[in-house]
């Protein structure tokens, strides 16, 4: 048996060469270009945009089209790591790899997925990956996102559409199955590379059924690795380093992919790949804030942002390290704050060391 790969080391999806194995997931809502490069920043070697409708690209919907659908050039260019655990977020002196965007489309009609993969192409992403594995009611009663696990030759019609609408490599990522002990998904993963020419299998090993909840299937993970002729990228339950870097040595997958763990903890990724060790300073979170609160405006312009913005702080908040009734007060500031200077002005405060915060 060869060694087991580590975390650091490059490998190759398709034509593309991923400078390591730590990747941002797909986070429907949130994985915008500024989220991605984010975790650029913090040393991931691939990111995966927020999930977006192949119906709203091939209808031309302008949000889609213009934001949703935006690649910054920052994205792939190499750059310092924030890695060395500097107070106010300095950067470390090791470079930070680049590496590709992947976008995520969701749909179930082959003759638009096709399209809108092109469009994709076109707008400059250097893969696609496909959404199977979405549980929430709202997608699946179109017939996609986990509802294609119950219709695997439509799953299968989809990802061979993206794939030669694109000309990119596709991954696809998948549950386990709709509903508990249901093992549809590894069934599918076999046939979406066998038939459909995919190039990786991103593999959630909890069913759709239960959402976030319950503890995942690493033992299915494992059997997928063993028995699919394509990388398996694992995802679900990837909270911290220690259960990260077990899950991925009892998997043996290529990569693994964070998710809802690296929301407002991009230093996860740098711990991963051995460039810091240490927990982040509170100096340098209301850092990482500041500079996350400047890019959101650049995207959406002040008065979306401050909305916007409103789900980010409470993933902040939770890496300060304060008494919980500073938290809840700081939570309840931020989230009645009526400008983006008033919220910088009481994350501010939070720095302090009796972390006052206005009432």
């Amino acid at each position: 048996m060869p060694e087991p790969a580590r975390l650091t080391d490059h490998w190759q999806l398709g034509p593309l060469a991923i400078p390591n194995r730590v990747m941002l997931a797909p986070l429907a809502g949130i994985g915008n270009w500024f989220v991605r490069l984010q975790a650029k920043r913090y040393g991931a070697g691939f990111a995966v945009s927020e999930m977006l409708s192949s119906h709203a690209i091939f209808h031309g919907n302008e949000r889609t089209w213009v934001e949703m659908l935006r690649i910054d050039p920052s994205e792939r260019e190499p750059s310092l790591l924030r890695s060395a655990g500097m107070d106010g977020g300095g950067v470390g002196g090791v470079v930070g790899p680049g590496g590709p965007v992947s976008i995520q489309l969701f749909g179930q009609d082959p003759s638009v997925m096709r399209v809108a993969a092109r469009v994709v192409a076109r707008a400059g992403a250097d893969a696609i990956d496909l959404n199977m594995g979405c549980p929430v009611p709202k997608v699946c009663k179109t017939g996609a996102g986990a509802a294609l696990l119950d219709d695997p030759d439509v799953a299968v019609s989809v990802a061979r559409a993206a794939r030669l609408g694109s000309g990119l490599p596709v991954t696809v990522k998948l549950r386990s199955g709709r509903r508990p002990g249901d093992t549809s998904g590894f069934a599918l993963a076999h046939r979406l590379v066998q038939e459909a020419g995919v190039a990786a299998i991103a593999f959630h090993p909890r069913s759709a059924a239960v959402h976030h909840k319950g503890v995942p299937d690493y033992a299915l993970a494992a059997r997928l690795v063993e028995s699919l002729d394509a990388p398996v990228i694992l995802t679900g339950g990837l909270h911290d380093v220690e259960s990260t870097r077990a899950a991925f040595h009892q998997t043996r997958a290529s990569a693994v992919m964070l998710a809802r763990g690296s929301l407002g903890n991009p230093w996860l990724f740098a711990r991963l790949l051995g460039l810091r060790e240490d927990a982040p300073t509170r100096a340098e979170v209301l850092a990482e804030l500041d500079w996350t609160i400047d890019c959101a405006v650049e995207h959406l312009g002040p008065l979306r942002a401050t909305r916007y913005l409103r789900k980010f702080y409470p993933w902040y908040i939770a890496r300060l390290g304060l008494e919980k009734a500073h938290a809840k007060a700081l939570a309840e500031s931020l989230q009645r704050a009526v400008t983006l200077d008033d919220a910088r002005y009481t994350a501010a405060l939070a720095a302090l060391p009796t972390a006052v915060v206005p009432a």
